[in-house]
C-alpha cells in the first residue's frame, strides 16, 4: 500500500513482527522545476582549498541549478590553480582578499580552520558578500555575537553551516517529536567519535580551535536544541586532553533542559562511531547514521513506540545540496536564512559554558 505523508512517500509493508515503513523524498514537482529553472544561479566563491569541500561538499554543489561555483582561493596560487582545473571551477585567486574583490560573486563558503572564521566572515562583509561559513561559528560566542551584529550592519546574510539540519532524516526525526510520536522528549544520547591522531591536522591544533567539542561537540549541542526546540539552562562536562596537542580527545556532557536532558560523548581517538537515541515517556527514535550521512544511499531510523517497531530509509538525499540551495533562495527571494546567525549564537553560548565547566568541575549556566 502506498500513501503520502506531507513531502514524504511512505511505503508501508506489515510483517507478524513488525510494521516497516520505507521513505524517500517526494520528486520535484513541474511547478518547483520551473521556479528553479526561472531563478538564476547564485554566484559562490569558496575561501580555501580545504579538503572537507572537495570530497564533501563541490559536487553536490555544483550539480544544483540554484548553485554556480566561480571561484575559488589559496594563499597558495598554483593549489588554488590545481583545484579549479580539477574541479572545474571557472576562476582560481592567489589569494582570499583578490576573490573577496570579484564583483562576480555574490556569496561566499568559508571551510577554513576555526580561528579564521571571524576575521574572514568581516572580511566577506566588508566586500558586500554574503556568507556561509563551517561550524562552529567562531572561537566563542563574544566573537560570534560581534560578527552577527558586523554583517548585519553590512547588510549581508550569515549562516553556520550545520548541514545535517537539512537531511529528510532529522527533519523527520523533529516533526516525530514535536507531534508527540514518542510521547515527551526526556532525553537525548549522542555518540560521535573518530580516531585522528596526526599532529598537523587542524583538528588537533589547539589554537586552530581543535579538539573534540568544537569539531564534534558542537553537532551533539546543535541536534538536541534543534529537536527539543529549546536551549538548556546549565551544562556540566568532563573532558580529557591529549598531553602533546592540549586539545580534548574524550569529552562528555551533560545539558538541562528542564523538563530533558541531553547526554553525549565525543572523542578524537577512540574507534569511530556516532548515533542518536530520543528516549520519550512512550517510545524512542535512533537515528543510526546522524552526521556522516551518505548522499547517494537511504538511511535508517528506528521509531519505538506501543504500536510497534518500525524502521524508516529516508532519501538518498544530499544535505550539502539542499543547504546551499536553501541559502541561495533565500538569497534570491530576499528572506532569512534557513538557519538564523543567532541559532549559532547560542549554540556558541553552551559550548563556551561545557569548556568553563571542564575547569571549575561544577554547573555552569548557559
Amino acid at each position: 500500500m502506498y500513501t503520502k505523508l506531507r513531502k514524504l512517500h511512505l511505503k508501508i509493508r506489515l510483517t507478524s513482527e513488525e510494521l516497516i515503513i520505507i521513505v524517500s523524498t517526494k520528486p520535484i514537482s513541474r511547478s518547483d522545476k520551473k521556479r528553479r529553472m526561472d531563478m538564476e544561479p547564485v554566484r559562490w566563491g569558496v575561501l580555501g582549498v580545504a579538503r572537507h569541500y572537495i570530497l564533501r561538499v563541490h559536487i553536490p554543489a555544483r550539480d544544483s541549478s540554484l548553485v554556480e561555483i566561480h571561484g575559488i582561493a589559496s594563499r597558495d596560487a598554483d593549489k588554488a590553480k590545481r583545484a579549479a582545473e580539477k574541479l572545474d571551477i571557472p576562476v582560481s585567486y592567489n589569494s582570499y582578499e583578490k576573490l573577496l574583490e570579484d564583483s562576480a560573486i555574490e556569496a561566499v563558503f568559508i571551510p577554513l580552520p576555526n580561528h579564521l572564521h571571524a576575521e574572514w566572515i568581516r572580511k566577506a562583509a566588508d566586500a558586500g558578500k554574503h556568507i556561509l561559513c563551517e561550524k562552529p561559528l567562531t572561537m566563542n560566542s563574544a566573537e560570534a555575537r560581534e560578527v552577527i551584529e558586523y554583517t548585519k550592519q553590512k547588510g549581508v546574510m550569515l549562516m553556520e553551516a550545520f548541514m545535517h539540519r537539512f537531511h529528510p532524516e532529522w527533519q523527520r526525526a523533529r516533526d516525530l517529536t514535536m507531534i508527540g510520536e514518542i510521547g515527551r522528549v526526556h532525553a537525548i544520547h549522542t555518540f560521535f567519535t573518530y580516531n585522528l591522531t596526526d599532529p598537523n591536522n587542524i583538528r588537533n591544533i589547539l589554537q586552530f580551535g581543535g579538539g573534540a567539542i568544537r569539531d564534534i561537540g558542537c553537532y551533539a549541542v546543535n541536534t538536541a536544541r534543534f529537536v527539543l526546540d529549546a536551549e538548556p539552562k546549565r551544562v556540566v562536562s568532563l573532558m580529557t586532553r591529549d598531553s602533546g596537542f592540549g586539545t580534548d580527545i574524550l569529552s562528555s556532557a551533560l545539558l538541562d533542559f528542564g523538563d530533558a536532558r541531553s547526554l553525549f560523548t565525543v572523542a578524537t581517538q577512540t574507534f569511530p562511531f556516532q548515533r542518536v537515541d530520543i528516549l520519550g515517556s512512550d517510545g524512542s527514535l535512533t537515528i543510526h547514521l546522524p552526521f556522516n550521512i551518505y548522499p547517494d544511499v537511504p538511511v535508517r531510523m528506528t521509531v519505538m513506540n506501543d504500536i510497534g517497531t518500525r524502521e524508516l530509509n529516508l532519501g538518498p538525499s544530499d544535505m550539502y545540496s539542499i543547504e546551499f540551495e536553501e541559502f541561495s533562495r533565500a538569497l534570491r527571494e530576499g528572506r532569512e536564512v534557513p538557519t538564523p546567525p543567532e541559532d549559532a549564537l547560542n549554540n556558541q553560548k553552551v559550548l563556551d559554558a561545557l569548556f568553563r565547566s571542564a575547569e571549575t568541575g561544577n554547573w555552569e549556566t548557559v
